[in-house]
C-alpha cells in the first residue's frame, strides 16, 4: 500500500470519527441526588456507551433535590429532569409550568427511609411529637413521604427540608434535626453498623406501595423542538436500565460511580430497588398521586380527564 493511498485511508477514518462525534446531540439534565441506584440511570448508561450509540451526550447538573431539578427544567436551563417527585411535578403543571412527564423513574416505595442515632428516645413517628423530620426539598417524593407519615402518625411533627442525604445525615448526628430521611446507597452502612435505627419506610405507606411517585420530564420547548432527542433518550434509558440488571460489570460501574463496594452495589439494587419498580413505561396509582397532592394542597382540585390527558400526553408508550 503506497503513502497516498495510507494517508487517504487515514483521513477517511477521521472523517468517520468526526462525524460520529457530530451525530451526538447534546442533551443537559438535572438529577436530584447523585450516587443513587435508580437516579444514576443516565450517568452509567454514559459509562458504559449505551446514551452514545443512540447518538447522544449528556451533559449532568446534579441537585439537591426536586425543586432545583423542577425550577431548571420549567427555565430551560436544562432539557431534563430526571427523579422528581410525581406529586411536585403535577404541582408545577396545574400552576402551568411548561412541563410534561416523559417517563417513570420510580413505581413503589422500596427505597426512601427514615432514621434516628441510635441513642434517641424514638422508637415511631408516633413519639415524635413535636420533632422535626427531614425531607430533601419541595416537591420531592420525600417530601410528599415525609407529609404522608406525618399525617397517618397522627402527631404534631415539624417536616423540614434538609437537603441530600449526606447533608441531612450531619444535621442529624449534630444534633440539628430529629428524624434523618435517606435512600441507599446513603446510611445504609450506618443502618448496619448500629449507628442509626431506621424508625419509618416510604413503604409504610400502602398507597405509595403501587404508585408512581417519581418520574423524568422536561419543558415544552424540548418536545417541540427536540422530539427526535426525546425518543432516543427514553430508548437508551431503557436499555440502560437492562444492561444494569443484566450485566455483572453494571454493578462494577455504579460501585465506582457511588464510591462503595461491588458487594454493597449488589445489596443496594437487589434490596431496594427491583427493577419492576424503575421499568419507565409503567405508570400506575396516579389517582392516588393527585388526592395526596390535593390532600397536601400540593394542587388545589383534582385534574379533570382532558387535564389528566394533556399531562400524560407525552409519556413513553
Amino acid at each position: 500500500m503506497n503513502i497516498r493511498r495510507r494517508m487517504a485511508i487515514a483521513a477517511a477514518a477521521c472523517f468517520a470519527l468526526a462525524g460520529q462525534a457530530l451525530a451526538e446531540d447534546l442533551l443537559k439534565l438535572a438529577i436530584p441526588q447523585r450516587g443513587n441506584w435508580d437516579t444514576g440511570i443516565p450517568d452509567i448508561g454514559m459509562k458504559a456507551g449505551i446514551f452514545q450509540k443512540h447518538g447522544l451526550k449528556l451533559e449532568i447538573l446534579y441537585t439537591a433535590g426536586a425543586g432545583e431539578t423542577t425550577q431548571a427544567v420549567i427555565s430551560g436551563s436544562v432539557d431534563i429532569g430526571t427523579g422528581t417527585g410525581t406529586s411536585g411535578i403535577m404541582a408545577a403543571f396545574a400552576k402551568g409550568a411548561p412541563i410534561r412527564p416523559i417517563s417513570s423513574a420510580m413505581t413503589g416505595a422500596d427505597d426512601i427511609f427514615w432514621y434516628v442515632p441510635a441513642n434517641s428516645p424514638l422508637k415511631t413517628l408516633k413519639d415524635a411529637a413535636g420533632k422535626t423530620m427531614a425531607y430533601s426539598s419541595n416537591g420531592s417524593s420525600s417530601n410528599l413521604g415525609a407529609l404522608a407519615l406525618i399525617r397517618q402518625a397522627g402527631v404534631d411533627i415539624k417536616a423540614v427540608a434538609a437537603g441530600t442525604a449526606p447533608t441531612t445525615y450531619t444535621q442529624v448526628m449534630s444534633g440539628q434535626i430529629d428524624i434523618g430521611w435517606s435512600a441507599p446507597p446513603y446510611v445504609v452502612e450506618e443502618v448496619k453498623a448500629g449507628k442509626v435505627r431506621m424508625i419509618a419506610r416510604e413503604s409504610d405507606l400502602e398507597a405509595f406501595r403501587n404508585q408512581t411517585v417519581r418520574m423524568n420530564f422536561t419543558n415544552m420547548n424540548v418536545i417541540t423542538q427536540k422530539a427526535d432527542q426525546l425518543k432516543r433518550f427514553n430508548e437508551a434509558y431503557e436499555e440502560t436500565l437492562d444492561w444494569m440488571y443484566a450485566n455483572p460489570a453494571a454493578l462494577k460501574t455504579y460501585a465506582e460511580f457511588a464510591g462503595i463496594t461491588e458487594e454493597q452495589a449488589k445489596l443496594i439494587r437487589d434490596e431496594y430497588f427491583p427493577k419492576n419498580n424503575l421499568l419507565p413505561k409503567r405508570i400506575s396509582g396516579l389517582d392516588n398521586a393527585m388526592a395526596d397532592a390535593l390532600s397536601l394542597k400540593f394542587i388545589n382540585a383534582p385534574f379533570t380527564k382532558e387535564q389528566m390527558d394533556d399531562f400524560l400526553k407525552y409519556y413513553a408508550k
